[in-house]
Formats: structure tokens, C-alpha cells, sequence
């Protein structure tokens, strides 16, 4: 079966596979802030509208998406609040012409204030629930976050590819490989930490905040890795501002989960996987309009000397003492 691409995902085709599983839709459609995936919220003919997610295709297989509804659902009944994938005619996932596609219940709220240390307690907490949540079992479907699949392959794969301009691609080569050497002596200093199932993509983007609280949202990304993944984006500043943040997060989450300290050394390795994955992330997704459209900057040369600074940055950063020693 050929696989589509999102030119294919009209408005028709959208309210047509909603209605395919029984929704009764009122035409009412709105394109919602997302790349990866397509995402509309919908109105009904009764009731309240409801969020439709229209997976990329050939990005996870059935079994991957599938794991992540049942690590959501896990959350829900444990009362965690997260927003899980509504299960409709006994399924949480369905098909349609070729593309995948789940429904959610619209979920409103505000940025977190992320400069408030109550709210810093309070996340900390829940992400301590989540992650007691997320050490009972693995993944079996989903990849793991680690230097191979975030750092030396989305590297390969921009060299490969000719995305470097030829004058600096040497100097690119050169940095991106020290920093991947920057970040395996990271890993090398933290020792073997515990693998635990992840948000994955927890920045303040994906929280949303409410008078009862934060509510978490798009495990799309979820995978296995360190816990220190989904505290470190809520950090953000000068060291002595990150320290005392940190610290307002974890007087929360060791509420619920206990913290091992030799992952601080992972923070800015995570933060080089990162921007190098990020790169590779968007390269791949080049022949997509909506990524030139909405990254017009990327793949130029001013984008590209851009990244040898900050790789530059973060080798020395990768050198420092971890937070919480002065």
C-alpha cells in the first residue's frame, strides 16, 4: 500500500475519517498549532468539539503509538493529569485512507509561569508521579534516547545528505564530533543510570495550565531515557538561577520518586543531543511545505554558522561542574 503524504489530508478527508468511526461532525475545522503531526480541532453536531491528531506517516508503526495510549492511560487511572487518546468503537487508534489518526477531548489552559517557584514544586511532583509511573515496566515498541539515535545518526545523516554548505563543513564536522565526544564523557561521569519511560518533550509548550493545576500533553515523543530529560527544559537562565529551579522541581518530585544526583552531569549532553537531533529533525522533514513555510531561516548559511557557536557553547558548558556544585 502506498503511503500518503499530508497534501492528501483535506478538510474533507479529515471530517470523512472522522465521521468513518461515528463522529458526527458539524464542519466546523481548525488547524492547530503542530508540525510533526496534523492536528484540528473539530466541531460537533452535539457536544463539545473535539481534537483530532493525524499521525505522520511512517513515523511510528502501530505497535509504538499504540504503546504510548497505554502508557497515558496508565497516568489517567493512577489520577495523573495527562490527556489521553479517547477509545472509540474499542479502539484508541484508527485508519483512513492510509493515515492513522486518534481523537482527544479539547483541553484548554495557559503557559505555566515558569519563574514561580510554586509552580516549579508543583510540576516537579506530577512529573515524580509520572516517572513512578514510568519505571514499573519498559517500552517494547518506542526507541530509547541515547547518543546513537539522537546524536552520531541524525549527524550522519546530515552529512550524508549535503545539508552543510561546503565551506564549513569541515569546521561543522570538526565541532559536532567534539561535541558528541563532550557528550559520551558526560555519560561516561554519570555512570550507567536507570532507563525509565519519558514525556520525553516536556517543555512549558506542552503543559498547559489551568486554576486546578497543570495537565500534561503530547507523549508523542515518548521514549525510554534518564528522568533528567524532562526536568532540565523546564530550567532556564544563568547557573544560580537553573540551580535554584532545580531545586524548586525536585522538592516536588522526590515527593513521589527519588532522584539520582549523577544525572546532572547529563543536562547539557542532553541539551547538545538535542540541538543536533533538532537539526536532523527538520532536515528530514524539508520536503514538507509546512516546514519551509514556518523554518524559512533553516538551511542557510547564517543558520548553519549559527550551530558551530552554539555546539561551541555547549562543549565548554559540557565541561563545567553539574548544577548544585559551586
Amino acid at each position: 500500500m502506498t503511503t500518503p503524504d499530508y497534501s492528501q489530508l483535506t478538510p474533507d478527508c479529515v471530517l470523512n475519517a472522522l465521521e468513518s468511526i461515528g463522529l458526527r461532525c458539524d464542519g466546523r475545522l481548525l488547524a492547530l498549532n503542530s508540525y510533526e503531526n496534523r492536528v484540528y480541532q473539530v466541531g460537533m453536531d452535539e457536544g463539545a468539539p473535539r481534537v483530532a491528531k493525524f499521525y505522520r506517516p511512517a513515523r511510528w508503526t502501530d505497535e509504538a503509538i499504540l504503546e504510548e495510549h497505554t502508557f497515558v492511560q496508565e497516568l489517567v487511572e493512577r489520577e495523573i493529569p495527562v490527556v489521553p487518546a479517547l477509545t472509540i468503537n474499542g479502539s484508541t487508534l484508527h485508519h483512513f485512507e492510509g493515515f492513522r489518526f486518534s481523537v482527544f477531548a479539547r483541553h484548554g489552559g495557559r503557559a505555566p509561569e515558569l519563574e514561580d517557584r510554586d509552580t516549579l514544586e508543583w510540576l516537579g511532583r506530577f512529573l515524580g508521579r509520572i516517572h513512578a509511573v514510568g519505571a514499573i515496566k519498559d517500552f517494547q515498541h518506542r526507541p530509547a534516547l541515547d547518543t546513537d539515535t539522537f546524536g552520531i545518526e541524525p549527524r550522519e545523516y546530515l552529512l550524508a545528505n549535503g545539508f552543510i554548505p561546503p565551506d564549513i563543513d569541515a569546521a561543522w564536522r570538526s565541532v559536532s564530533q567534539q561535541a558528541l565526544d563532550g557528550v559520551r564523557h558526560c555519560f561516561d561521569r554519570a555512570g550507567e543510570v536507570k532507563q525509565l519511560r519519558l514525556h520525553g518533550d516536556c517543555h512549558a509548550g506542552n503543559v498547559l495550565w489551568t486554576d486546578d493545576g497543570p495537565h500534561f500533553v503530547d507523549f508523542d515523543d515518548s521514549r525510554m531515557g534518564p528522568a533528567v530529560q524532562d526536568l532540565w527544559m523546564l530550567l532556564s537562565g544563568e547557573r544560580e538561577d537553573r540551580i535554584r529551579q532545580l531545586g524548586d522541581v525536585l522538592a516536588g518530585y522526590e515527593d513521589f520518586c527519588e532522584f539520582d544526583a549523577r544525572e546532572l552531569h547529563l543536562i547539557e549532553a542532553l541539551r547538545t543531543l538535542r540541538l543536533i537531533h533538532y537539526s536532523a529533525w527538520l532536515a528530514r522533514r524539508w520536503d514538507d511545505i509546512a516546514f519551509k513555510q514556518a523554518f524559512p531561516w533553516f538551511n542557510t548559511q547564517r543558520y548553519w554558522q549559527d550551530r558551530i557557536l552554539e555546539l561551541r557553547e555547549q562543549i565548554a558548558l559540557m565541561e563545567e561542574p553539574p548544577l548544585w556544585q559551586n
